[in-house]
């Protein structure tokens, strides 16, 4: 049996990934392509952003194991084997990396960092009023692994943090809502919202017009999780017209971003080129690896994936 690697990744990737996997999974042979397989049967896949039919044909599969957090494009390929096991990647450094971006973001809010960074750009010496991290409330949207550590870190902080899911659930020392009624309050209580939801068909678009009217006159909004996730122009129209005082971006609906994008320019736009949270290979190949040792001993899988919530 063999184990294929269906990864769109550039030559520094496989430099990075290839050593990690074939040291975590020394028992398995690791192939690149299908006609590596020579015939033996494929019977896991281990996917980054593979190309759209990648799996098909794939009979003998047992688990996809994707190499990424985020399996949305995944379940938009209706190639993907639809009865096959999909496991998202849940790894400790991530979540790590990922709270320690959403604390440099609030942080950078709160004391008014990229405020002063203009400043600079325009030779202004203008010194604000300095708040602290209590005098903040923080809505962290999505409370999974990563929203969770975000979370936590901002409490950590000394920020008031409130969190929204779609169900309930309990975060020590968040004050956490859950559910569409609950929506527009969490909203309205935030400063800062930072959004680490799963991109599904009911979030797509999510943060938009209403959204933005909901949210206090002079909030900010970090978004992690998915560029889609944001109606570009409603942003752009509640900045534009003060509503909202900045917008730190690390995801966006086209990316590499274009160079025309009206982001780029835009006085109260901080942009981060989808970095917040990268998949390390040296942690994430023990993940990897415990997920395969199950699927071949015949143990429960980590970190399914629940194609009808999408997540």
């Amino acid at each position: 049996m063999s184990v294929l690697i269906a990864a769109d990744f550039e030559d520094a990737d496989w430099d990075a990934w290839w050593p990690a996997l074939t040291a975590a999974l020394p028992h398995e042979r690791l192939v690149r392509s299908i006609a590596e397989a020579a015939g033996d049967a494929i019977d896991i896949a281990l996917v980054a952003n593979p190309p759209a039919g990648a799996l098909q044909g794939l009979n003998s599969l047992r688990l996809i194991q994707s190499l990424w957090a985020g399996v949305d494009k995944l379940l938009a390929d209706p190639t993907v084997p639809p009865g096959v096991p999909l496991a998202r990647m849940v790894d400790p450094a991530m979540n790590a990396a990922m709270a320690e971006t959403a604390l440099w973001a609030v942080l950078g809010l709160q004391r008014d960092f990229f405020d002063y960074a203009a400043s600079q750009r325009a030779a202004q010496w203008k010194p604000m009023p300095q708040r602290r991290a209590s005098d903040l409330t923080v809505a962290v949207l999505g409370q999974g692994q990563m929203g969770r550590a975000v979370a936590r870190r901002l409490v950590q902080h000394g920020c008031r943090v409130i969190g929204w899911s779609t169900r309930p659930c309990e975060v020590d020392g968040v004050q956490t809502h859950a559910g569409d009624a609950a929506w527009p309050a969490v909203l309205a209580m935030a400063q800062i919202v930072v959004n680490l939801l799963p991109l599904t068909p009911a979030t797509r678009g999510v943060l938009n017009a209403a959204a933005f009217a909901q949210m206090p006159r002079g909030a900010s909004l970090v978004n992690l999780a998915r560029g889609a996730h944001v109606v570009e122009a409603d942003l752009r129209a509640a900045l534009d017209a003060g509503h909202l005082h900045r917008a730190v971006l690390d995801v966006f609906a086209a990316e590499p971003l274009p160079a025309a994008h009206p982001y780029w320019s835009h006085p109260r736009v901080t942009v981060l080129p989808h970095i917040a949270a990268q998949t390390d290979p040296r942690s994430a190949a023990a993940v990897v690896a415990a997920n395969v040792e199950a699927c071949r001993s015949g143990l429960p899988l980590a970190h399914l994936v629940d194609r009808v919530r999408g997540y």
